[in-house]
């Protein structure tokens, strides 16, 4: 049975183009390039997951790097297994890396560890510009909607006369704000005895440049800080963000967490940077 060549590229929105990737796929005379346009963030990628039901023993699968296949340390760690038990000879490009070869193996478990150690590292700084920060007396954070323009969009909203998106332009406040008001107003006129509870949800975050001429992670990271204090007043605990999520039932806490997710993926790409999150809840069970 002949051996394959796949090659896999990824960027995380439509906007974004694969060219670059497929030059250098092409290099290595690949039988066949999947190709998707979808965040790493999410676990669901459709193109990786026919990839890993067609690819066979002996075949052979080439990225431009990893950042590319993973969405995480441990996110690559796995899928870097389930490629080796399958038999499958993976090729990172960016990095160097053959896992067909010892060279390769110990190369990743060297890669592992350092990425482990820079994330440290970043945390612990961090850390100490937050502490710095709070004692000049800056908390950080975005300002808190005035309660008087949520009213004024709520009024616009029962009057039925008014689109959201002209609501969110005349009151200024964010969508996600106005519709989280209008669901508890919902709860409210039903007379609903649904009780909210809080989850408290660790993060570790890793914010890199998508290339050597782009110096946007610091920005990054400081507006995610930001939201993250504003929205769910968001702490920092031995080098992990931990923020508190309300939420009446898991799904509802599920889709609010892969919300957040989006929305600092989305962040990084404005800034042409990548991320890598590892996120749970301890008291739930739940991984992202």
């Amino acid at each position: 049975m002949n051996s394959y060549i796949y090659g896999y590229a990824r960027v995380s929105t439509q906007q974004q183009d694969l060219i670059r990737q497929l030059d250098m796929l092409q290099n290595y005379n690949c039988t066949e390039i999947l190709t998707e346009k979808i965040t790493g963030t999410k676990s669901d990628r459709p193109e990786l997951t026919r990839l890993k039901d067609k690819i066979r023993p002996g075949d052979t699968l080439v990225v431009e790097s990893f950042s590319r296949l993973g969405r995480s340390t441990k996110d690559l760690i796995e899928l870097v297994d389930f490629f080796e038990n399958k038999g499958v000879k993976l090729i990172s490009i960016k990095e160097q890396f053959d896992t067909n070869t010892p060279q390769g193996k110990l190369m990743l478990t060297v890669f592992q560890a350092f990425s482990q150690f820079e994330r440290d590292l970043i945390a612990q700084r961090t850390q100490e510009g937050l502490e710095s920060a709070r004692a000049r007396g800056r908390v950080g954070g975005r300002p808190r909607v005035k309660d008087s323009f949520i009213q004024r969009a709520l009024k616009l909203y029962d009057s039925k006369e008014y689109s959201i998106q002209e609501i969110i332009n005349m009151t200024g406040i964010s969508q996600a704000t106005l519709y989280r008001y209008i669901r508890k107003n919902k709860q409210t006129e039903k007379g609903e005895q649904t009780k909210e509870q809080t989850a408290t949800i660790r993060m570790l975050l890793r914010v890199e440049d998508n290339n050597k001429f782009v110096r946007g992670k610091g920005k990054v990271r400081k507006n995610i800080e930001s939201f993250l204090i504003s929205q769910y007043n968001m702490e920092q605990h031995s080098g992990e963000y931990k923020f508190f999520v309300p939420y009446t039932t898991i799904p509802d806490l599920e889709k609010k967490v892969d919300n957040i997710i989006r929305e600092i993926d989305f962040e990084a790409d404005l800034q042409n940077c990548f991320t890598e999150l590892d996120v749970y809840c301890d008291e739930l069970e739940l991984q992202w």
